[in-house]
């Protein structure tokens, strides 16, 4: 171990040297003079290095609490060096015990394990409602009122939702510094009953055959970018969610088996999904191919191929069409499909599956991701059909249930004039 007369007395070389003090930490002498502290650590079995600041600025008794906060950090399973580009704990006052460093630990703990637009999400949150008012405090000091003034805040702007979800958050850094021995209880628990409630807002979406006809000549006619085009008719085929359509990927797609999977981490319940594509899909695959096809994504943005599409691209053609917000949005083919399969008769379960709606069976869900697969494929031509049939105006009602082959022939149901499969 170093002692600190060693440290001051340590004279430049021609050629950098070390001084080692022990458990990774050591002292870095240049030929110039400058002496800065460093921690060699590995993570993930990759070695790594962090810097710890400058002698004399930061003092060897310094350099060994940061080498053990490093550690602690280590333990917990959070990469130091990564916490650190997230935090930029330069900033004064910011201490290892903060609430903003405890809430960014948290984030780069748990991100590889959500998908990055979730773990961007919370950051802007925390960053936007949060880190400005209790970020330095002491997080074992944060209380009760600190974050209703915070809810408080967010409501008046008119975000309950963001006021609900951001104390929901706050409870799940709590409950990380009460694990990591920095909090002894949660305040985020005292304010049940105390936020305004949310009211429940459904994507809006168009479900009239007559209304849905009309939506798909209208993205037929759309005279914007040629992209942009692409995925309003590929969206109605396919129902994902709008962030799993826009950042596609061509090495997902196997034409040839008319089949796109999309892997667990780019899913909202990180799971693998598997989509059937239709004949009608495929065709709009290998339209734009030769388009976009030599790059990453099917749907890149309009500055940079290297990106995929804006997330609010597809919400502006849909309102550049007529569409306005209460008819329909983005998320909207979803609740279309959902709701038109099930008046159609298709096998609910299939149906969510295809939604890849979150499986609340745990170890189910590590399975079945292929579940229902060969009715799925069936339901998925059988739709794609169908939305044909309203395109050209007709009802669509009886192609919904020619498609489907054999599915009615252990039964079927005329409603109002409608056939379907019965499951």
């Amino acid at each position: 171990m170093l002692t600190e007369t060693q440290v001051k007395n340590a004279k430049p070389a021609s050629k950098p040297f070390k001084l080692a003090d022990g458990r990774g930490l050591y002292l870095f002498v240049t030929p110039s003079g400058a002496k800065s502290w460093r921690l060699d650590y590995r993570f993930n079995l990759k070695r790594k290095t962090l810097a710890l600041g400058l002698h004399p600025e930061v003092s060897l008794k310094q350099a060994r609490d940061r080498r053990e906060d490093a550690r602690r950090q280590l333990a917990n399973g959070v990469d130091p060096g990564e916490l650190r580009q997230q935090t930029k704990t330069t900033r004064e006052g910011l201490s290892v015990h903060s609430f903003e460093t405890v809430a960014r630990e948290w984030i780069v703990k748990f991100t590889p394990s959500w998908s990055e637009a979730h773990a961007e999400r919370l950051r802007v949150r925390f960053e936007q409602n949060v880190f400005p008012w209790i970020g330095t405090k002491h997080v074992g000091e944060v209380t009760a009122t600190d974050l209703l003034a915070i809810a408080r805040r967010i409501e008046s702007r008119g975000a309950n939702d963001t006021a609900h979800r951001t104390v929901q958050n706050c409870g799940q850094v709590f409950r990380y510094a009460i694990a990591t021995g920095r909090a002894e209880r949660n305040p985020a628990s005292d304010l049940r009953g105390a936020l305004t409630p949310v009211r429940v807002k459904h994507h809006a979406s168009l479900t009239d055959p007559v209304a849905v006809g009309n939506l798909l000549r209208a993205v037929d006619g759309y005279s914007g970018g040629f992209v942009t085009r692409c995925a309003l008719k590929l969206a109605p085929l396919v129902f994902v969610r709008p962030g799993e359509l826009r950042r596609a990927e061509w090495s997902e797609f196997n034409l040839e088996r008319a089949e796109w999977r999309i892997p667990g981490p780019k899913m909202k319940m990180r799971d693998p999904h598997i989509v059937p594509l239709s004949r009608q899909a495929v065709a709009i695959l290998e339209e734009i191919k030769p388009l976009t096809g030599d790059g990453r994504y099917v749907f890149p943005g309009e500055r940079t191929r290297e990106r995929p599409m804006s997330e609010n691209t597809i919400l502006a053609a849909l309102r550049r069409m007529g569409f306005t917000k209460a008819e329909m949005t983005p998320h909207g083919f979803r609740s279309m499909a959902s709701t038109l399969l099930n008046e159609q008769g298709w096998n609910r379960d299939a149906i969510e599956r295809q939604l890849a709606h979150h499986e609340r069976n745990a170890v189910r869900a590590a399975y079945n991701y292929a579940e229902f697969l060969p009715e799925r494929r069936k339901m998925m031509q059988a739709w794609a059909d169908h939305l044909d049939e309203l395109k050209a105006g007709g009802e669509g009602v009886v192609s919904l249930a020619k498609a489907s082959g054999k599915a009615l022939a252990k039964g079927g149901s005329v409603a109002g004039g409608a056939v379907g499969p019965l499951s």
